[in-house]
């Protein structure tokens, strides 16, 4: 059973820095894909930035410039650098998975695993 443990997020100035961690652990992590996404309050969730088993990541474009998601596979951890942070990025932010290989899967229904969540707050 894969499990997802997140850290990071908190209260930030605009213009400002965070690090979102993702660790899994209970499989293999050659096979894990690994995807963030946000939820603000009275919006749907979407995905930000994902991370496939091959290494290969994709982001999406509202983020492509500021955010930077990277893959440690010597400790099964996926982060989420986010730098020149907007108030429009204050969400829950979710570390999500599947295990599989192949063509990258966007869709949050395609992720069957979740972590707890984080806050991430921008505001002056």
């Amino acid at each position: 059973q894969l499990q997802l443990v997140q850290s990071g997020g908190g209260l930030v100035q605009p213009g400002g820095s965070l690090r979102l961690s993702c660790v899994a652990s209970g499989v293999s992590w050659d096979y894990v894909v690994i995807g963030w996404f946000r939820q603000a309050p009275g919006k749907a969730r979407e995905g930000v930035s994902y991370s496939n088993s091959d290494g290969r990541t994709y982001s999406r474009d509202f983020v492509k410039d500021r955010f930077t998601i990277s893959r440690d596979n010597a400790n099964n951890t996926v982060y989420l650098q986010m730098n020149a942070l907007k108030p429009e990025d204050t969400a829950v932010y979710y570390c999500a998975a599947y295990i599989g290989v192949g063509i990258l899967r966007l869709s949050a229904q395609d992720y069957e695993y979740w972590a707890q969540g984080t806050q991430v707050t921008v505001s002056s």
